[in-house]
């Protein structure tokens, strides 16, 4: 199977330079559970869109620091394909920035979250469960950092998770699933992240996030899930 994946991470800082980018992290996120398939990513965020996007097998779009309500030129058009790809039926994975911007393209809306931060790995309660996410029926955790949520679903969405009290995750159908949080990154890229972020976070969230690190993440479970999700969209 071959995924595009459709970066929208503008971090062009010295951290950033310093850590695998977005297209290494999510193409190791599929190589957890299916180490034959193949990605290439679109730097979006710079004008690269996919001349084909039906020439792949699904597509994944990622987490960004910029907000989907910013205005930026290139949002507009991955909005736009977006729609052309629910419409075709073509199956769609969205993480943070990504879940936040198939909600809009669909209908939805995105605010800020009145609670501030959410940093650090993520507790998540499931709800409706997807036939390729039933492992998940006792929940799951995932490193998130976020500071917007999807306050509206799109129309015919369902949802799969929450966390904090908000959406965490919808899906529509067998061709679209989405998460909040970050399923692609590591342990040690999540504390790193921590270190970088800890004035924005302020000392409590900080302290909060490095103690949520004990614990693992479910990431090899959720890559599992994830390739099922584009396994089945294929049938």
């Amino acid at each position: 199977m071959h995924l595009a994946i459709l970066v929208t991470n503008t971090d062009t800082s010295s951290f950033a330079a310093r850590h695998p980018l977005d297209g290494e992290k999510f193409t190791r996120l599929v190589h957890f559970a299916r180490p034959d398939w193949t990605t290439t990513a679109f730097q979006i965020h710079q004008g690269q869109f996919p001349p084909d996007i039906a020439a792949f097998d699904g597509a994944m779009i990622t987490g960004s620091p910029s907000s989907t309500r910013s205005g930026l030129p290139w949002i507009a058009p991955l909005l736009t394909l977006i729609q052309q790809m629910h419409k075709a039926r073509f199956p769609l994975f969205g993480a943070c920035f990504g879940h936040q911007a198939i909600a809009l393209a669909l209908g939805g809306a995105v605010a800020k979250n009145p609670k501030g931060w959410v940093h650090g790995l993520v507790p998540n309660q499931t709800c409706v469960l997807p036939p390729w996410a039933q492992q998940f029926e006792s929940g799951l955790k995932l490193y998130g950092s976020h500071s917007e949520y999807v306050i509206q679903m799109p129309q015919l969405a369902q949802e799969w998770a929450t966390s904090t009290g908000v959406n965490a995750g919808f899906f529509i159908g067998r061709q679209i699933w989405t998460s909040q949080h970050h399923p692609e990154m590591s342990r040690d890229f999540i504390a790193a992240l921590t270190e970088e972020m800890s004035d924005d976070l302020g000392p409590d969230l900080y302290a909060k996030a490095i103690n949520s690190l004990d614990r693992p993440s479910d990431q090899a479970p959720f890559a599992e899930s994830l390739a099922q999700f584009f396994e089945q969209a294929q049938h």
